[in-house]
């Protein structure tokens, strides 16, 4: 990186963090609202910039193109399938979520059930994410930073003690921002950073399509188009990371799970000014995943073109790509533009991690009578431990078997899953009791942890066996057997959460609750819906669901 890259790196990262801190400097960060919820005074754009960032940053960007480096564009539906999630999101489950002026997700999951199953929620969610959202978000920002600016050879050291170097610096920012800023520090700087890595990231596509098409952008499309047509293919064969018949199944539990009931992203729209502001916010956000497919997709096909596939490991794909068409003059720019982008999905979860904690745990476990200001003083230090815990992980996965992004969607099933499960069963039932979530919740856990890590390797081993035995050696022989040994674990989320509704159900048939349910209201919030919601949701869905045509 020369002196040029630096200075812009620099330049962008502290202008992000001046005008983070003159967008709060007013905001009472001591009580819980302005620290938490930003004092509940985020208009749809801030809130759609928020969202975006901290869905989209380097676990993201790196991990699909690898993804997409490989197999090509049938990766995709992780991006344009969430628009529909988000659009369901906005229309069905945020009024019932903010008519009861809820904090977190635990918090409503109290209301409909009792306390202990909000504890044992609260544990699911910190769990996930210092085990597995966190140390991902790290890694993948580390990797790419490592890779595009050659810090190995700069520093003088090993590519091992590059990724803890990284991880580590990272990791520090994100707690300042995230521990001492609150939650208005976090989505401003999120805005901002949103906007650049869409500017940022559209340049990628563009650069490395005129470089294959030798200056024409256009050419540079139709080579890639004409030369490379298996990566054009949106249904995912049965060896293919998303098969074609998981789009039915377990993605849209994903989907629903992340963008209806995942607290990081929810407590950004739990931070709006009312109702309305928070839905044309998640909608104008699922809009915008309309183009997030030609920065996190496109340019993983473009490498395979450019190194002719000739990767030691595809999450190098973007950043590799990245160093080779970017200009220098807009390095720096870009660096500080994904270190942003690594920086909101760190502080995001630092920040929601730190609510959870302040309100599901502290005050009903350790301290019931604390203050407002205990609560936050608590939440701060809880999301210190964290962010620590999650930096000591993070340089541990780097050797993720099928990819980072492929590890990380299916790790992520041990509590989406069962998480998912308890909100379905809250929102549409009326006497279904405490006992049934608690069991919903431990089965569901424990049934796809033995499926996934237990049953699954033996199944896969035996087939493999089998085949060694019968003389296969052909790769691609190997590896359908391999994917036929078991079922997909989308296909297993899909099975799971239909048989931990029934095992709910069941036992709310035989001990159901002595009254209905009555949900919450509240008149803290404006909760008159925006007008146009359902139209713009429908139409968005059609314009996402239509890129599926043109392949």
């Amino acid at each position: 990186m020369d002196f040029l890259a630096i200075i812009s790196f620099v330049g962008f990262t502290l202008l992000v963090a001046i005008i983070a801190w003159y967008a709060t400097r007013k905001t009472d960060e001591k009580s819980a609202d302005g620290y938490f919820l930003a004092g509940r005074s985020l208009g749809a754009i801030t809130i759609a910039g928020s969202i975006l960032l901290t869905n989209l940053s380097a676990e993201q960007i790196v991990g699909l193109n690898g993804q997409a480096f490989t197999e090509g564009v049938l990766v995709m539906a992780w991006e344009t399938l969430a628009a529909i999630a988000m659009i369901i999101t906005a229309i069905f489950l945020l009024p019932k979520y903010m008519k009861g002026g809820i904090t977190t997700i635990p918090q409503f999951v109290e209301n409909r059930f009792d306390h202990q199953t909000k504890a044992i929620l609260t544990i699911l969610f910190l769990s996930g994410y210092v085990l597995v959202v966190l140390p991902s978000v790290l890694y993948s920002g580390s990797l790419a930073f490592s890779t595009m600016f050659d810090i190995p050879e700069i520093l003088g050291i090993s590519q091992n003690a590059t990724i803890w170097v990284c991880v580590w610096s990272i990791g520090i920012i994100g707690i300042i921002y995230a521990v001492f800023g609150g939650l208005k520090a976090v989505v401003v700087s999120d805005l901002i950073n949103a906007i650049g890595l869409i500017i940022g990231g559209l340049l990628v596509p563009v650069f490395g399509l005129m470089l294959i098409g030798d200056g024409n952008l256009m050419d540079g499309l139709d080579i890639l188009w004409k030369e490379n047509p298996e990566k054009f293919n949106v249904k995912g064969g049965v060896d293919a990371s998303i098969p074609f018949g998981t789009v039915f199944t377990g993605m849209m539990l994903v989907q629903m799970f992340y963008w209806g009931t995942n607290q990081a992203i929810l407590q950004r729209v739990f931070g709006a000014k009312n109702l309305k502001e928070g839905q044309k916010g998640m909608i104008l956000a699922a809009l915008a995943k309309f183009l997030i497919p030609i920065i996190v997709v496109l340019p993983g096909i473009i490498a395979w073109h450019i190194f002719n596939g000739n990767l030691e490991n595809p999450d190098q794909a973007y950043p590799q790509l990245v160093k080779t068409v970017l200009p220098t003059v807009f390095t720096g720019f870009f660096a500080a533009v994904l270190f942003g982008a690594v920086l909101s999905s760190f502080n995001s979860l630092l920040n929601s991690s730190a609510t959870l904690f302040g309100f599901d745990l502290y005050k009903q476990y350790f301290k019931k009578d604390a203050s407002e200001k205990q609560v936050v003083k608590a939440g701060k230090i809880f999301g210190l431990v964290l962010g620590i815990l999650g930096m000591c992980v993070a340089p541990l996965i780097a050797n993720a078997p099928n990819g980072l992004f492929a590890w990380l969607q299916e790790a992520n099933g041990c509590y989406s899953i069962p998480i998912l499960t308890v909100i379905v069963i809250g929102f549409f039932t009326k006497r279904v009791p405490a006992i049934a979530a608690k069991v919903g919740v431990i089965s569901g856990v424990v049934l796809y942890s033995i499926s996934q890590f237990i049953i699954k390797p033996r199944f896969i081993e035996k087939a493999l066996l089998e085949a060694q035995e019968n003389g296969v050696t052909d790769l691609h022989a190997l590896n359908v057997i391999q994917a036929e040994a078991y079922p997909h674990f989308l296909h297993v989320m899909a099975i799971l959460f239909i048989l931990n509704i029934i095992i709910m159900l069941v036992i709310g048939k035989l001990y159901p609750r002595d009254t209905d349910y009555v949900p919450m209201q509240t008149d803290d919030l404006n909760i008159t819906p925006w007008k146009y919601a359902i139209v713009a949701g429908i139409l968005i869905t059609i314009l996402v669901l239509s890129t599926y045509l043109i392949f």
